[in-house]
Parts: C-alpha cells; sequence; structure tokens
C-alpha cells in the first residue's frame, strides 16, 4: 500500500494544489495557533519527540492530515499510516507486525496516523487498542466525528483530544497569500491578480475549510489563461465570475449510512448541547421525517443527558429514559411527543460535562496501580497488627461534619480529576466542593517534606497549631475569594500561556492550569522548599502536562533573555500575582516588575497583582477598642501612632508606607493601560502567642519598636496583655484592603 506521507519522484507541480500547499512545519500551519503555537502543550510535545496517542478532531480542511504529516518530518520513530475507508483488519495486523518487530529488534516506537479512524467498525478499532496500551505504537488518529460519540471509548480515554477549529477568513486569506506567493508549489512563477471581491468570495463561500479554497482556487487561476501554463512572468487575472464557478456548495441530502447522516445527528446534539431547542427540534424533526431509528436518538439523547449535563441537572437522565420507555410502550405517531419533549428538556435544561472527569481518573488507575494510604485502610482486619486505620480522620466528629485529610494515594496527592461547573444544581455545590479541596490542597503543600502518611498527629504534634489554625479560621474561604478575583478579571482560554511569580503555595498555579490544559503554565518560587513540594504534587501528571517551575528572587520577575532560558516559552498571556511584595517594595520594585512584565506579555497580554500594602491594613488599635473593650485613652494613642508609623516618610519606611498610587504610577510609567480596585477584605483569623511575640518584639519589630517609643513600656506591655487574653477566647475579625491592579499592554 502506498505511504501517503511520500511520494516518490513527485515533481512540484504533480498532484492537487491542496496537497502541494500542505505544511510541512509547525511554523507553516495556519490558523491553529492555539493548539500548535509557540509554547502550546501539543507543540512541546511534537518539538520533544515525546507524542503519545492523540485524536485530532475537527471539520474538514482545518489541517487535521496536514498536522499528521508535520509530525511525520519531525519524529525520529518510524511513521505508518493508514485510511479507515480503504483499510480493514488485515491492513492494522500488518502495521502491528511491522511496528513489534522493529520495537523488539531495534527499540524503535513506531506513530501509526489513521485518517478517518471514525469510519472503523467497533471490531476494527478494538484490534488497535491492545498494541496502543501496550506501547506497540502511538496512535494519531484524525476524525471529523466527535471522537467521544464515533470513536472506541477505550481508544479514547487513552488519547488526548485535540479539536481544530474552522480556518478564520483572515487564515484562508493568509492560505491564499502563501500560495499565490510559493514559487515552487504555488502560482508565484505568475504575476496572478483578482477582480474586486473574487478572492473575498472564494474565502467566503470556503467557510473555514482551507482544502475548499484551495481547490477553488486552483480551478480559477488555471482556467483563466487561454493555455495553461502561461509562460513564467505572465500576468493572469482571475474574474469575479471565474471565482464563482470554480467553488461549489455540497447538496442538501440525507443518506443513512452517509456523510450527511452523520452531519445531522451531530448537529442534533450540537444544537441540544447549545441551549437552542429551536434549531433541536428541526433536526430530530429531519431525522425522524428520514426515517431515523427512535432507540438510536434516545441513545443519544441519553449519552447526552449524562455527558453535557450531568450534575448540572441531574434529573435529566431520569426524564429521557422514562420517555425511551413510554416510546416503546406506544410507538409512532404519539411516540414523536416523547421525543420532542426529551428533546426540549435536554435542550432547556444547565449545561455541564464534568462527567468525563472519570476518563481522566481511568487513565490514572491504567497508569499506576497505586497503594491504599495506611490511614484509610480496613482498621477492622488488620488494625491492630499492622497499624491499619491509624490517623484516619472521622469527619462526623468534626464541625460541617467534615475535616481535611488525604485520601487519594500518596503518589496521585494533589491530582485534580474533577471541577464542578458554576451552572444549575453543581453551581450549588462548587463553592464547597472548590472550598474543602483548598483546604486539603494546602494541607498536601504544606506536609510534603515530611515522612509518612500525613495528618497522623500526635497530642504533642509541633504541626498541630497550624492544623487548628487553618480548620479554625477563615482563612480557606478567603484564599478562595482572592484567586476568583485574580483569574476573573478576564477569561481565561484553554490554551493560553500563563506566568505566576510567587507561586509559593500553589494556590493560583493549580487553577490555571487546570484553565489552560492545552497552553502552558509556568511558576516562579523563591525557595527550594517550595520548588520540590510543587514538584511532588504535579508528579502524577504526565511530563508535557507539567507546569514548568523556576527558582527565582521573590517579588521580581525575569528579564526576556532570563525568562528564555528558565522556561520553554518566554512569551506569556496572563501574568497572576497574590501578594508579591512582603519584604520589598516601593515604586522601584514595582516599576522593575512592571517593565519586565511589558517585555513577557504578548500584544494585549495583561499582568493582575492583588496586594495588600501595610497601610491599608488592620490596626492592633482597632481590635482593642473593638475586640477587647480597651480603656479609650490606650487605643486613641494608639492609634495615633500606628498612623504615624504607616506615613513616615524616608527611604526606610517605604516598605510601609506605599499604597495604590505608588503602583499604579510604577505600571503606567512602563507603557500600561491600569485600571485599580479598592478591595474590602475581612476574615475570621486565629492568632497565636507566636503572632503577637513577633509584633511586640521591641528588639526586631518594625512595627513594635516605634509603638514601643511612642507608648511607653507600660502602655505598650498592657496592650499586648490585653490581646493575648482576647486571642484565649478563638477567632477575631481582621480587617483590611487590597490593591487589585489589572494592567493591558497597550503596543
Amino acid at each position: 500500500m502506498s505511504d501517503l506521507f511520500t511520494v516518490q519522484g513527485a515533481l512540484p507541480h504533480d498532484g492537487p494544489l491542496a496537497d502541494r500547499m500542505r505544511p510541512k512545519t509547525l511554523d507553516d500551519i495556519v490558523g491553529q495557533d492555539r493548539i500548535v503555537g509557540p509554547g502550546r502543550l501539543l507543540r512541546r510535545a511534537i518539538q520533544a519527540d515525546r507524542l503519545s496517542s492523540v485524536i485530532f478532531y475537527g471539520p474538514p480542511g482545518t489541517g487535521k492530515t496536514s498536522l499528521a504529516r508535520v509530525i511525520a518530518n519531525t519524529t525520529k520513530s518510524a511513521f505508518e499510516s493508514l485510511n479507515a475507508v480503504l483499510t480493514g483488519i488485515k491492513d492494522i495486523r500488518e502495521a502491528i507486525g511491522r511496528s513489534d518487530e522493529r520495537r523488539r529488534l531495534y527499540s524503535k516506537r513506531t506513530i501509526l496516523f489513521v485518517d478517518e479512524v471514525h469510519r472503523w467498525n467497533k471490531a476494527q478499532q478494538d484490534a488497535l487498542l491492545p498494541w496502543v496500551e501496550n506501547g506497540t505504537v502511538i496512535l494519531i488518529g484524525a476524525t471529523t466525528e466527535n471522537p467521544f460519540f464515533e470513536v472506541n471509548r477505550a481508544l479514547v480515554s487513552r488519547s488526548r483530544i485535540f479539536q481544530l477549529a474552522s480556518l478564520t477568513p483572515e487564515d484562508l486569506r493568509e492560505t491564499a497569500r502563501r500560495t499565490l506567493r510559493d514559487t515552487v508549489r504555488g502560482y508565484g512563477k505568475w504575476q496572478v491578480s483578482f477582480e474586486q471581491g473574487a478572492l473575498e468570495h472564494l474565502v467566503e463561500a470556503a467557510r473555514g475549510d482551507a482544502r475548499s479554497l484551495l481547490n477553488a482556487l486552483e480551478l480559477a487561476v488555471e482556467t483563466s489563461p487561454t493555455v495553461w501554463p502561461p509562460p513564467e512572468g505572465a500576468e493572469i487575472r482571475v474574474s469575479f465570475e471565474a471565482a464563482e464557478e470554480s467553488i461549489q456548495r455540497r447538496a442538501v441530502l440525507y443518506d443513512r449510512d452517509g456523510d450527511y447522516h452523520f452531519d445531522t445527528v451531530s448537529a442534533f446534539i450540537k444544537s441540544v448541547r447549545g441551549s437552542d431547542p429551536d434549531a433541536a427540534l428541526y433536526w430530530l424533526a429531519k431525522m425522524v421525517r428520514a426515517g431515523e431509528d427512535p432507540a438510536y436518538i434516545f441513545r443519544r439523547m441519553i449519552i447526552l443527558a449524562s455527558e453535557d449535563i450531568g450534575l448540572a441537572d441531574p434529573q435529566a437522565i431520569t426524564v429521557v429514559i422514562s420517555c425511551a420507555q413510554g416510546f416503546e410502550r406506544i410507538g409512532f405517531p404519539e411516540g414523536s411527543l416523547l421525543l420532542s419533549h426529551a428533546c426540549l428538556y435536554l435542550a432547556a435544561a444547565p449545561k455541564s460535562n464534568t462527567t468525563i472527569s472519570f476518563f481522566d481518573a481511568m487513565k490514572e488507575v491504567e497508569k499506576e496501580d497505586a497503594e491504599v494510604p495506611n490511614h484509610l485502610r480496613d482498621a477492622n482486619r488488620d488494625g491492630e497488627g499492622f497499624g491499619h486505620g491509624d490517623g484516619y480522620l472521622y469527619p462526623h466528629a468534626y464541625r460541617e461534619h467534615w475535616a481535611a485529610q488525604q485520601y487519594l494515594p500518596t503518589v496521585l496527592r494533589g491530582k485534580i480529576f474533577y471541577t464542578p461547573s458554576a451552572i444549575g444544581y453543581e453551581g450549588r455545590i462548587r463553592e464547597e466542593v472548590l472550598r474543602k479541596r483548598e483546604i486539603q490542597a494546602a494541607v498536601v503543600l504544606g506536609d510534603a517534606g515530611s515522612e509518612g502518611e500525613i495528618l497522623s498527629w500526635s497530642g504533642t504534634s509541633k504541626g498541630r497549631e497550624g492544623w487548628f489554625k487553618r480548620i479554625e479560621s477563615g482563612r480557606s474561604a478567603l484564599l478562595l475569594s482572592d484567586r476568583n478575583v485574580i483569574l476573573g478579571q478576564h477569561p481565561i482560554s484553554r490554551h493560553d500561556r500563563v506566568l505566576i511569580p510567587g507561586a509559593n503555595d500553589g494556590l493560583l498555579l493549580w487553577e490555571s492550569l487546570r484553565r489552560t490544559p492545552e497552553g502552558f503554565t509556568a511558576a516562579l518560587v523563591d525557595t527550594e522548599t517550595a520548588r520540590d513540594a510543587l514538584f511532588r504534587y504535579a508528579a502524577s501528571l504526565d511530563v508535557v502536562e507539567r507546569p514548568e517551575i523556576a527558582l527565582f528572587p521573590a517579588g521580581t520577575l525575569p528579564g526576556l533573555a532570563e525568562a528564555e532560558a528558565l522556561f520553554s516559552a518566554h512569551i506569556f498571556d496572563r501574568i497572576f500575582a497574590r501578594e508579591l511584595w512582603r519584604r520589598e517594595a516601593g515604586f522601584p520594585v514595582f516599576h522593575r516588575f512592571a517593565e519586565n512584565a511589558r517585555k513577557l506579555l504578548a500584544p494585549q497580554g495583561i499582568a493582575v497583582i492583588l496586594q495588600s500594602p501595610p497601610v491599608l491594613g488592620e490596626r492592633i488599635s482597632r481590635i482593642l477598642e473593638d475586640e477587647c473593650a480597651a480603656p479609650g485613652d490606650m487605643t486613641v494613642k494608639l492609634k495615633a501612632a500606628e498612623e504615624a508609623f504607616f506615613t513616615v516618610s524616608d527611604s526606610s519606611s517605604e516598605r510601609w508606607t506605599w499604597d495604590g498610587e505608588t503602583l499604579e504610577k510604577a505600571f503606567l510609567s512602563a507603557g500600561f493601560k491600569t485600571n485599580l480596585t479598592l478591595l474590602e477584605q475581612k476574615e475570621d483569623r486565629l492568632l497565636t502567642p507566636r503572632d503577637l511575640i513577633a509584633w511586640f518584639d521591641k528588639a526586631h519589630s518594625s512595627w513594635g519598636i516605634f509603638i514601643a517609643e511612642a507608648l511607653g513600656d507600660e502602655t505598650f506591655l498592657k496592650a499586648r496583655d490585653l490581646l493575648q487574653d482576647r486571642i484565649k477566647q478563638g477567632p477575631l475579625v481582621w480587617k483590611w484592603k487590597s490593591l487589585l491592579l489589572v494592567g493591558r499592554k497597550e503596543e
């Protein structure tokens, strides 16, 4: 069988124009920057020759086969190709035989490209599955149909799906320009021009399909001169009429075994998924009128009720199954009402596709047979002999009937499968799921450097105080609120490149990573301990899925050359940071940060900074007045002393006295368009004696030294004692203001 990717002895102008103009490198690909642009996941995997099984899904003419050709040109692995329309079990076995021989004899991998993979029946797809599973072949499948419907579930669960979008009009115009300039494969040898509107008509009629455009362009150009080919350098003028005649549209058909059958079913599913009841009814009526099996339609709606609605409306699947059972009893014509009933319910229901997170969990199970953590093992059988169950926290013994502890195997701690949507019933449970997850993440990361199972606290454990401080305070709600405010300023695309400086706690890192599965996430931390903890947290992810984490001084950003040395991609679409400047602050620090942020951001890139300046922070005088019933003269004197401390204007005090104007001025001077918002913040905070020691230290605390001198030792120590009595009573309300700066890079 001939190789799809090798045409021996071919001349530059042999074959159709669409085939001649296929991209040869990643940089030649037009219109798919969101999956193969610089820094994107797929590009990194191809360049590193670490490709795992993938399925390219998208409309015709978007570059699925071209991407496979680029991979064939790039990889060091052997490359086999099959077309599912033309091949069967025998061809699969022959390709697998050659691949197995290469692996056994030469330890060489084989990449198997299967075009139109959805055309194979279940038996043919099953024949391929064991060889994908054991690594004999790495599958690249190409399909115009939704792989979750049309491709074997087992193959889908072992592959990463990349959806290629229809090309935009500008993408098609760029494709045409390249063709007209190319002197070897295209029409660069001649002076081709178009009557006004002719090229625009070809672009519009192609409807996002590059192959359709190139076929029409070939016909229009090569039929315009009297003789083809004309002499080099000749002028070729394409009229509007020639352009109209050169591009054809598909006839409207409904073949139950052909393309239009699948296209109509696809349109129906997408209309329901898109919550358009009018379109959904139209496509449903078209299927029924054409004689489609109602059982098939109900089967697709049952799948959709779970896949596309899921927990957003848990009743959806019950409604559809009830309608399907009702149809079995009454049939047509009255059964049409049940089809309509189910269709309209699903179209109007809130949508969520979080149920497909199961396949991520299944992928981990197949990859890693992990041990059950000791504290989760059955204590009834082996508790006495082996200590099984030791350290387990019984949730019903805790407030809210919940206690944060590790439930995943140790090798998978930090792995996220399920991210609830904000829609319908799932929206009501979302906040609670995320809040509990973030507390558990804090516990896991905080204990990442210790040995043994986490949360096995003894009565005298040094970590016990920190544990209760996390559980009893409102810290988790505050962290989640800060994260949502920062990441909610501008929509994050799945293919965005994100940089997070000051990422030690992982708060912004993991959510950014979840939101950009086809993009790139990088983090800067300032200690090896933090870096190692985050690496352990990400260890369960595939290599190309992990964030890149680098050591860099706190509160700073690398320049362009430094970023290029630190990360595989050095241009970013978003920079997110929270509480960056805890030690050194002020205009020079902010301005250096802003200047480097401008260098690292793509055009129209955005930096979002949430920072709490000390000058807008809580005052001990307010706590003493509102929470401790301190004498009035003491609170008045302390209030005046604190205000003086935060307004002293000398170079050594800028860390304490800077404000929003200082921060915004630094970003404006670096060339950003800015928006600054003041946020009122508060939390139930559980203070400890250790906090008081740090604040009231007259030798090392800047605040303590200044306030002690202003109040005198007697009043200073009395204030400390009042606060000490208050913290014994439990959490208190802590209030402050934060600055939210959004800076957009302007060209």
